[in-house]
């Protein structure tokens, strides 16, 4: 779930196209910051899942100036051929504020306000439409809407972009039913959209939370300067996002939905090179409702300095080998293990595009998992052991109300993670359709939470680990235990392969040797031969926050899950670049680097 930067080739070919859209979900925390629009809209408490109209919506001249257009511009389509039978508007409106800092000074000082409005159209019917297999993208029109209250300047963007939007629809619709035609059939003849309970609800006024932005200024430098002690950490830097978000949604089936929000987070990003070139990463990353909910520089600062020692232990660690055997993975591993190797190819649409994989789409009521473990998507959850989860949202991006949902009981398969394109068998939205501003929603995954009924205490997992290595006569076993994030591949025209990508390995031998830090390693494998491997769990769940980039764009995310055993793993060496380290050593400590070149020479064979 997490490198979450794109991990298409850099050299733009076909096969890179083809990774984007096959379900590549990769989030690097730097890039949660550094979209605003990606935010989760997790709130201190949730409001009611549904609440009549109330003053405050009464009062949005945004909101009123949006129904009265979509109101005029539903009317005036009614009657062109092909005429729309659904036409929706989302406003965003988000103000941030990114403070971002490196070795004591400021980078980035900067507030933003912004305003994007997304315009759906679909036209033909419910069983045909405009949005069609890969004629998706057809049903959005994108731009930027004018700031303040003024109704005339509002419903000019509005009506522009509705008139693009169906000048676009339209003629793609014609497309879709002569290509429906000459096609061979499909194999699911589902329709393209579902018929779904309009919704009327508006959250409470927005509320921004005190915010000292001097004080986080001073807070930014002071732990950015920490890392200039470390002459092994050639960048580092501290970025605090600060967004208050009010995201509003009507549609021509009566919806009127408004939701205000307030999230803040904090990334700390440290990398070096090893010297055969190899870089190496550590992000820690932290969010709440707001500034006050973050830890206090204390605990940040001793996180620093575990960042820059693990660095330097990686710099010296040697490079794993290709292995085969037991593994252990941390909760935080299992999570993103899990989120990329079983949680897309759960996501509905996966089922129905014959260009998927569609791995468990005829699965239903079969075992996938051994009978201990079930798996559930729970957006309405907003915190889990303790940790604020990214994942969290009142309605999804089609104004569905979030639900959670029991994808997977004692291992057999259930249901999947839909959104308003249903899918054979499952006909309905379950609130999962998700995207960012300017994409069509999917059914994408919210909170994944894994849970087993077959655990040991935490503390014994290491042991098990070793039994495990003695009963296989294997050298040694393999324990993960944090993560950089991960990809997957789900379409037919390429492996069905995941790799997960790992930062802290050890080595765990079975004699009682100290437990051997590696680097370099990634796990990989195809999914249904690695989820029949888990042989038992820990006891406590832990959480992963990230960014998922897929089909439709880049989604906040969390996965939960406890430690997990895995009676075979395979890993393969990570493939890099051989740029050596800095030739010169970091400001302010050319001294120690002369005297330690002179010690060694000193040294005799």
């Amino acid at each position: 779930m997490v490198d979450h930067s794109a991990v298409p080739s850099r050299d733009g070919s076909k096969r890179g196209a083809e990774l984007m859209r096959a379900g590549v979900c990769l989030a690097l925390a730097m890039q949660l910051v550094m979209s605003p629009y990606a935010a989760a809209r997790a709130t201190e408490e949730k409001p009611k899942s549904e609440a009549a109209p109330s003053a405050t919506a009464a009062s949005d001249v945004v909101l009123k100036t949006m129904q009265t257009e979509l109101s005029r511009a539903t009317a005036g389509l009614a009657k062109s051929d092909p005429a729309p039978y659904f036409l929706s508007y989302t406003v965003y409106d988000q103000n941030v504020v990114i403070l971002a800092g490196a070795y004591g000074s400021l980078l980035t000082d900067t507030a933003m306000r912004r305003r994007q409005a997304d315009v759906t159209m679909r036209v033909g019917s419910p069983a045909l439409d405009n949005t069609h297999g890969q004629a998706r993208a057809s049903g959005v029109t994108s731009g930027t809407l004018p700031f303040g209250e003024d109704q005339d300047a509002i419903a000019r963007v509005l009506w522009e972009l509705t008139d693009r939007g169906y000048k676009r629809a339209g003629p793609t619709f014609l497309n879709v039913k002569t290509n429906t035609a000459v096609r061979a059939e499909e194999e699911d003849k589902s329709p393209d959209f579902s018929k779904e309970t309009s919704v009327q609800h508006t959250g409470d006024a927005l509320t921004v939370p005190p915010f000292d932005k001097p004080a986080w200024e001073g807070e930014i430098r002071r732990l950015s300067s920490a890392f200039r002690k470390y002459p092994e950490v050639y960048f580092a830097s501290v970025v605090l996002q600060v967004q208050s978000s009010n995201e509003r949604m009507v549609n021509s089936e009566g919806t009127a939905i408004t939701s205000p929000s307030n999230t803040t987070r904090l990334v700390m990003e440290a990398q070096t090179r090893a010297e055969d070139g190899m870089d190496l990463l550590r992000v820690e990353t932290f969010q709440a409702p707001s500034a006050a909910g973050l830890p206090n520089e204390k605990e940040l600062a001793e996180k620093i300095e575990k960042m820059a020692i693990d660095l330097n232990a990686l710099r010296k660690a040697p490079v794993a080998e290709p292995y085969d055997g037991p593994a252990l993975l941390s909760g935080r591993a299992a999570a993103v293990f899990f989120h990329e190797v079983l949680g897309h190819r759960l996501e509905g649409h996966r089922q129905k595009d014959e260009d998927e994989g569609q791995t468990f789409t005829k699965k239903v009521g079969q075992e996938v998992l051994p009978k201990f473990l079930s798996v559930a998507d729970d957006p309405t959850k907003s915190e889990l052991a303790g940790v604020k989860l990214a994942g969290s949202y009142d309605f999804d991006n089609e104004g569905v109300p979030a639900r959670r949902v029991e994808v997977i009981q004692d291992g057999i398969l259930k249901n999947f993670l839909t959104s308003r394109m249903p899918i054979k068998g499952f006909e309905q939205s379950n609130g999962h359709g998700r995207n960012q501003p300017g994409l069509m929603p999917t059914g994408r995954q919210g909170n994944l939470i894994v849970s087993s009924t077959q655990t040991v205490p935490e503390k014994d997992m290491r042991q098990k680990l070793i039994d495990e290595v003695k009963k296989q006569n294997k050298p040694y076993g393999l324990y993960f235990d944090d993560i950089q994030g991960g990809f997957t591949l789900t379409t037919r025209s390429l492996p069905q392969a995941f790799q997960v990508l790992p930062v802290i390995v050890y080595k765990v031998y079975p004699d009682g040797r100290p437990d051997e830090l590696v680097r370099g390693v990634d796990i990989v494998g195809t999914p249904l031969a690695a989820l029949t491997r888990i042989v038992t769990t820990g006891d406590q769940q832990h959480v992963f926050n990230g960014v998922c980039g897929a089909e439709s764009g880049s989604v906040p995310v969390s996965a939960a899950a406890p430690a997990m055993l895995f009676s075979e793993m395979e890993v393969q060496k990570r493939a890099h670049e051989h740029e050596r380290p800095p030739l010169l050593p970091p400001p302010g400590f050319e001294d120690k680097t002369m005297k330690a070149d002179n010690s060694k020479s000193e040294v005799k064979p």
